[in-house]
């Protein structure tokens, strides 16, 4: 018998609250949130719990967005075996270097870097939109492209002559965010900056990303500060940075060293008045009013190192919502003690279901540092805001790469929804679902197989005529195609009902499925950072 966590909803602050809410996929949120976590649990290294992985909803629904196999949350059982996948860099790269006057100041580093800035596509403009940082500690900087590997600097009259949009003394990370819901057009672009001169953050607003509003002043918070949208929730969320763990440790009764790095929790309604929390300090416990605890680094990133040396760290947090749950950045900072190539940092994926809880079940770097100590990417790989592109069958991930002297930009690709497969021969059943929509699609890899679909009533029965015999066979490798049955136009008949999807693979991958109303496939979940073919944040037409 499966249990369900307490009932639960949100306040407007940071403080814990208590009242209802279940989302969209059916969790139901714990009672205190957000659910601060405590210092002792960041400073051993534990592992954070998942409770929707513990305790999944009794039926799932499932309208929004592509389903994933990220993790068990859908399945009930299966003998297909789950292979998560890293991306290809592109041998174009870097895509973006420092080869203006602005972005050539300090003679080491010259910079050009993504950091987290942001990578978004403009479907106003059918452009896509680059921002990033020209110069150490610079300016913050942006380019254009028609096809996201080929990037023009544009002159503009922030700073005339130059492709400067925001001026700065200090600025460490900053993140640009496209808010396609926005009612007031002058808040379109919403941006965050870290100032170092004073270690507050500033947010801003812009109608066109060029020309941006003057700062609101945030609490105290530390550099590498972020900050993304959750638009399951309709929350902005700021990823604080910061240093409470530092100072000395007994290593013979404790297991792993003090974490230099971690995040505290913002969430807010309003991206402006978000941005005000309380000034906080770091190495003590969570005090009532203060940005919760939140993430850090942990045991698993650690495996294998020697007690006494650096652990590993949590560099830095990005987010962006993709399909039907949200994908995280996690930048793991593995070495910081080399003078000839500091920040020797990796980025991971994880994935969350609610917005606060991660899992992180493939703990080897999707986007790492080169091996090649004189590559472009030799150190400081970083991921941007946005997350990703959506371009055709592919998502384009931009990073930052730092070598001897230059801090530059780059692109890898992941096949869409290409987090993780389930391949072999088998079946997959799922946990009981519920959709409103008609037309079954998959993400599915099987030239040499194929792949059938049947469902079942909660009797454990198949219902005809939605049986695999039924079913015609998928064959080759597509990231969009149907899955029909003989006999039914479509699966209208069982929308609102709880139905379970059994699919019986022959040599082959499965990578996603989703139920939509529309026959063009769309699946109207979250495109991340956009792409052609999308006109908003969800993928409404199905290119």
């Amino acid at each position: 018998m499966k249990t369900h966590w307490p009932a639960a909803a949100f306040c407007l602050s940071v403080l814990p609250c208590s009242a209802a809410e279940t989302l969209y996929n059916g969790i139901v949120l714990p009672a205190t949130w957000p659910p601060s976590r405590s210092i002792e649990e960041l400073r051993t290294g534990a592992v954070m719990p998942v409770p929707y992985l513990q305790s999944p909803p009794a039926v799932i629904p499932i309208d929004v967005g592509r389903q994933l196999f990220v993790d068990d949350f859908l399945i009930e059982e299966t003998t297909l075996q789950r292979r998560f996948h890293k991306t290809q860099t592109w041998e174009g790269n870097p895509v973006l270097q420092p080869d203006k006057r602005w972005e050539k100041i300090y003679q080491n580093p010259k910079t050009a870097m993504a950091f987290s800035d942001g990578v978004w596509w403009d479907p106003r403009d059918q452009l896509f939109k680059m921002w990033y940082l020209a110069a150490s500690y610079g300016c913050t900087a942006y380019a254009t492209s028609k096809d996201g590997l080929r990037w023009e600097k544009p002159t503009l009259d922030v700073r005339p002559r130059t492709n400067i949009v925001m001026l700065s003394t200090q600025r460490d990370s900053t993140t640009v965010w496209l808010d396609h819901d926005a009612t007031d057009p002058a808040q379109r672009w919403k941006f965050f900056q870290f100032n170092r001169d004073s270690y507050m953050g500033s947010v801003h607003t812009s109608a066109d990303g060029i020309h941006w509003s003057e700062p609101v002043w945030t609490g105290y918070t530390a550099d590498r500060t972020t900050f993304f949208h959750n638009p399951f929730r309709k929350k902005w969320v700021f990823s604080l940075r910061d240093e409470a763990f530092k100072g000395p440790w007994d290593y013979k009764n404790k297991p792993f060293k003090p974490i230099g790095r971690s995040r505290r929790y913002v969430e807010a309604d309003d991206f402006i008045t978000g941005a005000k929390w309380q000034d906080f300090a770091g190495g003590r416990e969570w005090r009532p009013g203060e940005p919760v605890h939140w993430f850090a680094s942990d045991r698993l990133d650690s495996v294998g190192v020697p007690q006494g040396e650096m652990k590993a760290e949590l560099y830095n947090l990005d987010a962006t919502p993709y399909e039907s749950l949200m994908l995280g950045l996690f930048c793991i900072l593995h070495d910081n003690s080399r003078a000839d190539r500091p920040k020797i940092n990796d980025i991971m994926f994880g994935f969350s279901r609610d917005g606060f809880h991660w899992d992180r079940p493939f703990r080897e770097p999707v986007i790492p540092v080169a091996e090649d100590a004189k590559a472009w990417n030799a150190a400081n790989v970083q991921s941007v805001g946005g997350g990703c592109c959506i371009v055709g069958d592919k998502l384009y991930f931009y990073h930052s790469g730092r070598s001897a002297g230059l801090e530059q930009t780059g692109v890898a690709f992941l096949r869409r929804d290409g987090f993780a497969s389930m391949d072999g021969t088998g079946t997959l059943t799922t946990r009981p679902l519920r959709f409103s929509g008609k037309h079954l699609f998959v993400n599915a890899d099987a030239p040499q197989g194929e792949l059938r679909a049947e469902l079942l009533g909660q009797d454990g029965k198949v219902i005809a005529p939605f049986t695999a015999a039924n079913c015609e066979p998928l064959t080759g490798d597509r990231t969009k195609a149907p899955l029909k049955w003989k006999g039914a136009a479509d699966l209208s008949a069982l929308a609102g009902k709880s139905v379970r999807l059994r699919f019986q693979l022959r040599n082959g991958s499965l990578y996603a499925f989703w139920i939509s109303p529309d026959s063009s496939g769309a699946s109207h979940g979250y495109v991340a950072a956009g792409g052609p073919g999308f006109t908003g944040a969800r993928d409404t037409t199905g290119k």
